[in-house]
């Protein structure tokens, strides 16, 4: 009777693997569901305001705030930022 629980001593079980995230997901749609319907007007007066507050966020996060200056992610410069290569010179 010696029953091997290996499976379950791994750690606590993720959130969103958990009934309380199913519970989450379900009050948030019921949510969006009466907000959308009782609130039509007021959220499709703000879209277009939130459009245009996605392009900076998107600016933001999508470009890491171009603290990178002009390096990739390995190291190495961007072409655009490299001095313009010279020539090489005949007879040296």
């Amino acid at each position: 009777m010696n029953q091997d629980h290996s499976q379950h001593a791994s750690g606590p079980q993720p959130f969103w693997g958990s009934r309380y995230s199913i519970g989450l997901i379900v009050f948030g749609a019921i949510a969006a569901y009466f907000l959308l319907s009782e609130h039509r007007a007021h959220f499709f007066g703000a879209l277009p305001f939130l459009l245009l507050l996605a392009c900076p966020l998107m600016h933001i996060f999508m470009h890491h705030g171009h603290g990178g200056q002009g390096h990739n992610h390995d190291g190495r410069r961007h072409p655009e930022t490299l001095p313009p290569s010279q020539p090489p010179k005949i007879g040296e």
